[in-house]
């Protein structure tokens, strides 16, 4: 972390499809080893299926709504104080908010059963869009942790 300079943070360009910038981050967080066409063709054709499932909405509506489902609001950090260590909760930046739901999305579609990582990808997002599934539940036992912990919130950095 530079000491002179703020960071500048990278303009990420919208994806060719759908013109989302949100989307086109998407990707790149599915993308492994640089196989940037693969993970495109993972997602959108994730979009293809939820537009068959969900077909009343659009499917890029339903896959931001999907992320907004499962964005945390709040977790826990460590906090060591006078040789205890405390679980405090902070609230999370609207940046990390996006990143967290992201990588909890990812992570149940891979641990998921159906064939393909598109038939996966979908299902996940899916039960986010209902609110249901096990990114809403990790996202749920996160702000449970936080509102046990709310009475070390003075310890806040």
């Amino acid at each position: 972390m530079p000491r002179r300079r703020e960071i500048q943070k990278r303009v990420t360009a919208p994806d060719p499809v759908y013109g989302s910038k949100t989307l086109s981050k998407f990707v790149n967080a599915v993308m492994v080893d640089g196989k940037k066409s693969v993970a495109e063709a993972i997602v959108y054709g994730a979009l293809e299926k939820l537009k068959t499932t969900v077909p009343e909405e659009e499917p890029l509506s339903v896959f931001d709504q999907a992320i907004d489902n499962a964005k945390p609001l709040l977790q826990v950090k460590s906090r060591r104080v006078g040789g205890a260590t405390y679980q405090v909760p902070v609230e999370i930046a609207p940046a990390t908010r996006t990143a967290i739901a992201f990588r909890w999305v990812i992570e149940f579609s891979r641990k998921r059963g159906e064939k393909t990582m598109r038939e996966r990808l979908a299902a996940e997002l899916l039960d986010c869009y209902k609110k249901q599934g096990a990114t809403i539940k990790r996202k749920d036992d996160t702000h449970k942790m936080a509102e046990a912990n709310k009475a070390f919130a003075h310890f806040r950095y």
